[in-house]
Formats: structure tokens, sequence, C-alpha cells
């Protein structure tokens, strides 16, 4: 999916281009991680104020926004800058099933 996003899967592709599409994904609130990890992977964020660091255990977080890992994992893996900014906002993120994108006809793409 991030490949799609970046549009590596064209064959004009170039790192410094965004020739991507957008990318859809449903059921992300269903994302779940094994053993101990649920309470042990850490978030953190920093509000830019003395003292406004916060950490939050994945199990919190889910439970607050469900998107949210599946969307802190996809941005770690796009370009750190502007490109990498207008690439995130052609993914869209949904924790149920049905997305209100019918009216665009999305295609469904299998990943392996």
């Amino acid at each position: 999916m991030v490949a799609i996003l970046r549009g590596k899967n064209k064959p004009v592709y170039a790192p410094h281009w965004d020739l991507g599409d957008s990318v859809i994904i449903v059921n992300a609130g269903k994302v779940r991680l094994t053993g101990r990890k649920p309470a042990q992977k850490m978030y953190y964020r920093h509000s830019g104020y003395p003292g406004g660091f916060r950490a939050e255990p994945f199990e919190k977080l889910i439970a607050r926004r469900p998107t949210a890992p599946v969307e802190h994992a996809i941005r770690g893996m796009l370009p750190q800058g502007p490109l990498g900014r207008r690439m995130f906002q052609r993914l869209k993120v949904y924790p149920a099933r049905q997305p209100p994108h019918a009216a665009q006809q999305p295609i469904k793409i299998e990943l392996s």
C-alpha cells in the first residue's frame, strides 16, 4: 500500500515526483498484536510545551482512536517532508467495514 501511495507501481516512477494513487484501508480497528505487546508497545507525542511529553500504550490508543496505529506505521514509511505529507493526505483509514467512497468506485487490491 505504501508503494501505491508513492507511485512505485507505475513505470514513470521517480522518488521526487508525486505520482501515487489514493489508498483506502478498511477494518483498521481489528488490528491485533500478539503476546504482551499491547501493554508494552508505546506511542509517544509532544505538545511542544515544556512538560508536554505524553506516552500511551497500544491498547489505550486503539480504544481511543482505532485508526491511529495503522496511520502511524504508514506515515513512518513515507518520505519525511512536504512530499510525504502530500502523499499521506491521499491515505484514508477507516475502523469499520464500509467506507463512504462508493461513488468513487474503488478497486480492491489484494496484498500478499
